[in-house]
């Protein structure tokens, strides 16, 4: 999938390596846990995890929001998936902002919305359990 952004808009290369092909973007059919967050500015995210053994070992995430959304939901699907339940919950938004490095002050929201939704989705998990 490739992000659809007016011509006017000038992501940095840094943000479009992740946002314009991610490896993690799409939906789940039966996941062990899934989440649904909309954020303040609109953007939507989705997280899905199937999950044996306390270990995530698929994620998928979805979002119609903007390439700074798109590329922190990558980070994060990135970081958690083969790792366990307890480890993942290290990932920060700080983690996700240090990684991408170029994201402004008025988008660093994203990483909170990204890292919220992979932690609803493991509290999903844990409820379920």
């Amino acid at each position: 999938m490739s992000v659809n952004r007016p011509e006017t808009t000038k992501y940095p290369d840094r943000i479009m390596a992740f946002a314009d092909n991610p490896k993690h973007l799409g939906r789940m059919n039966d996941p062990s846990a899934g989440a649904f967050i909309k954020g303040l500015c609109g953007d939507e995210m989705e997280f899905y995890l199937v999950i044996k053994n306390d270990i995530i070992i698929e994620v998928k995430f979805y979002t119609e929001g903007c390439a700074y959304t798109i590329a922190c939901g990558e980070v994060v699907a990135r970081n958690a998936e083969g790792v366990s339940l307890i480890d993942t919950l290290a990932i920060s938004p700080k983690q996700v902002i240090d990684i991408l490095c170029e994201i402004p002050q008025d988008h660093k929201h994203c990483a909170i919305l990204a890292v919220s939704t992979l932690y609803r989705a493991i509290a999903d998990y844990l409820l379920r359990i």
